[in-house]
């Protein structure tokens, strides 16, 4: 009796513990709170699908339409290398709008998103809804705008401080070393631009010659900027130069009229419709951006972070930045035809 009982006994217990490992091996891993679930070992199981969550500022703004066609490249290319269906969600309202830039993060993080990449219109109402996604178990980088105070890994977009440094550089070479300068600068909130601006005015306090009038702020489309730069002019003659952090005024025809007249002027960006303000002599200088990169390289970025576990080296990916003037305005025609499906 006694080893008929030794013989139950083990089978139960052997019993228990097939149960067990039954339940274990049926559950899928868990996203361990605060990040992703961990990326499949070298020859382990991949996921068949990943959603990548795209939120730029404005439907409005180019920019981010280079942007989106970088993120879907990427996602095609990658789908190939690692065999894995890959998709760009591109959630992004019209205008610039923090509050409606939150609620597409969390609407992301509800449909399964399993990495999400936004420039921020406001980084104070938006580093919650990052936080919540990372939470969750999303991974999250940022361009352009970053959300620095955030839980996101990385950040690609240029140095804004060298920028406006970079700005006012090259407005003093053709404005010489006295004069009055306007800022241009979209968005106050954005944390991009405020970086412009502040590098800016560390590099005017180097020029005593040079007096900052003022920094001009509007709605980021380009009738409002346009508007924006003529009423200043026209109120301020002694404004010989114009450092503009963003290109918004420059996306659309003739607005510089009344301007280009009295003060030279330096713009970020180089869109094809900026390049004509060059050729025709109303703008001297421009400070292009990796636009197409934002979506690209932070597509690229997730995708590596959650299927390779790879983190990038640094937190602010700089590169250089190309500076488009008379002299070599042709060599950046065919750039924009590729960013945004032209050819």
């Amino acid at each position: 009796m006694r080893l008929t009982a030794s013989i139950r006994t083990l089978g139960g217990a052997l019993a228990l513990t097939a149960a067990c490992l039954l339940l274990s091996c049926g559950k899928s891993p868990e996203k361990p709170a605060g990040g992703a679930a961990p990326a499949p070992s070298a020859g382990g199981a991949k996921p068949e699908h990943l959603l990548i969550g795209v939120v730029a500022k404005s439907e409005s703004n180019p920019v981010f339409q280079a942007a989106r066609t970088g993120a879907e490249d990427a996602a095609a290319e990658l789908s190939k290398k690692y065999g894995v269906d890959i998709k760009v969600s591109w959630q992004t309202p019209p205008s610039e709008d923090a509050q409606r830039q939150a609620q597409f993060i969390d609407q992301l993080v509800s449909n399964g998103a399993d990495g999400i990449t936004l420039s921020a219109s406001d980084a104070n109402v938006l580093t919650d809804a990052v936080n919540r996604a990372v939470d969750a178990g999303v991974e999250f980088v940022t361009f352009d705008s970053d959300v620095p105070k955030s839980k996101r890994f990385a950040y690609y977009g240029i140095d804004d401080m060298e920028c406006g440094r970079t700005l006012l550089r090259e407005l003093v070479k053709f404005m010489g070393e006295e004069g009055t300068v306007a800022v241009l600068a979209g968005n106050q909130n954005a944390p991009n631009l405020q970086m412009r601006v502040a590098g800016i005015k560390e590099e005017a306090a180097k020029h005593p010659g040079i007096k900052i009038k003022d920094v001009y702020y509007h709605g980021e489309t380009a009738p409002e900027a346009a508007a924006k730069v003529q009423q200043v002019q026209a109120a301020n003659p002694d404004i010989t130069g114009w450092c503009m952090v963003g290109g918004w005024p420059l996306f659309t025809e003739n607005a510089l009229e009344g301007v280009y007249q009295s003060a030279k002027v330096i713009s970020v960006d180089h869109l094809p419709v900026e390049l004509k303000y060059i050729r025709d002599g109303q703008v001297q200088a421009l400070i292009g951006q990796d636009c197409y990169g934002w979506g690209h390289e932070t597509v690229r970025m997730l995708v590596e972070k959650i299927l390779d576990g790879k983190t990038p080296d640094k937190v602010i990916n700089t590169f250089e930045l190309p500076i488009v003037t008379a002299d070599n305005v042709d060599q950046y025609d065919g750039v924009w035809k590729k960013w945004l499906r032209q050819e």
